[in-house]
């Protein structure tokens, strides 16, 4: 059942499933609302220029049909003529045509967006399989698109039928107006009949473009298989990544390794925690961390440091305060710098006893750890209760 709820596509597409989606030409489109915008925009356009298109067409014919007997016989001058005409239609024409030229540009990015995509040229032969053409027709698509059709077809033609009805009247009446009068009137009537048809449009536009918008969304559904399979492409593949860290760990725990010669002292706890310190005066503002671990690792610290003849220093509240506190490559914590300049302070006299003799120095007895820095202290334990040691 998991295996079976894992293959259905139940999951949003993810932000690299809808850019690939675009790559590949393929974003929602609503042919509806693109027809709805032209048609509306010619509708206003003829609304906005149509009596300065008229009056430049009524100038045209008759000024085409005055002319002299010369250019009547006369084939470059009727060319020059008919070229001249031409040039005046499409200046009349121009201010509809550009509003329509920037409404069909406009149109897409109210769905879908603008794209130009070179994949979406490219041929695809899969396309004239005779197979997948009759499965096309008989899919839940093609029913979809035949009722919007049906519908379509219903509501422009009820719309369509109640203009005519509305204005039959006053179609008959065109008869008995005058020439002037009755075209201006017939072509009002015509403007009105189409912008109320278009408006009837705006309504399928509506349904139609989040119509569209869903059935987009739940094409590009992914399953949760999917996903993971995404997940592993974009950010690696879990186990790759943890052998990478695993290695990652091992060169810094080597780097670590190489700085417990160079240290001062290692602080131990004795057994479950060692930390090394370095101090360089007049280089470092305060002793820094180069080492520090827990078991194991804090095994292998003193291992190196007693190879190298690096002092250990037992002080288990100092070591349990350094290992919590203190990041590795970090200077300690001010609250312990007490404690630590007793302990350097005893390396020191080391390193003087082992180049003069003389009396041994004894190691520090009781070391000044603040209680709340030291995570077996009931206080510390208090301040920090979700923490386990």
């Amino acid at each position: 059942m998991a295996e079976d709820s894992d293959l259905e596509k139940t999951e949003p597409a993810s932000p690299r499933r809808l850019e690939q989606a675009r790559e590949e030409g393929d974003v929602p489109r609503s042919r509806e609302l693109a027809t709805c915008t032209i048609l509306l925009a010619a509708g206003s356009g003829l609304w906005i220029f149509g009596d300065g298109m008229m009056a430049e067409l009524r100038r045209m014919l008759s000024s085409s049909l005055a002319f002299d007997r010369a250019q009547a016989f006369d084939t470059e001058l009727l060319l020059a003529r008919l070229a001249a005409q031409l040039g005046d239609i499409l200046i009349a024409f121009a201010p509809v045509a550009l509003l329509l030229i920037v409404v069909a540009l406009a149109s897409p990015a109210l769905i879908g967006g603008w794209l130009f995509s070179t994949k979406a040229l490219m041929p695809d032969f899969g396309k004239l399989n005779p197979l997948s053409g009759l499965g096309n027709m008989v899919s839940s698509r093609a029913a979809v698109e035949l009722g919007k059709a049906i519908a379509k077809t219903i509501l422009v033609g009820s719309v369509a039928w109640m203009v005519i009805s509305y204005q039959i009247d006053a179609v008959l009446a065109l008869g008995v107006e005058p020439l002037q009068s009755g075209g201006a009137h017939l072509g009002h009537l015509l403007l009105v009949s189409f912008m109320s048809i278009v408006a009837a449009l705006v309504l399928i536009a509506f349904i139609d473009a989040p119509y569209q918008m869903w059935q987009y969304a739940n094409k590009l559904k992914m399953t949760r298989q999917d996903v993971r399979q995404e997940a592993k492409e974009s950010d690696g593949n879990p186990e790759i990544k943890a052998k990478i860290r695993a290695q990652q760990r091992e060169m810094a725990r080597r780097r670590m390794m190489s700085e417990v010669p160079t240290a001062d002292v290692v602080v131990t706890n004795p057994t479950h925690y060692a930390v090394a310190l370095k101090y360089a005066d007049g280089a470092m503002r305060a002793p820094t961390v180069v080492a520090k671990g827990a078991d194991e690792v804090a095994a292998r610290i003193r291992a190196i440091a007693s190879e190298n003849n690096v002092p250990l220093l037992e002080a288990p509240a100092l070591a349990r305060a350094l290992h919590r506190h203190a990041e590795l490559g970090d200077e300690i914590p001010e609250a312990l710098y007490t404690a630590v300049a007793e302990v350097l302070a005893y390396v020191f006299q080391l390193r003087a006893y082992g180049k003069h003799g003389g009396a041994r120095p004894e190691a520090p007895g009781e070391l000044d750890v603040p209680p709340q820095l030291d995570p077996n202290n009931p206080a510390a334990q208090q301040a920090e209760p979700g923490r386990t040691q």
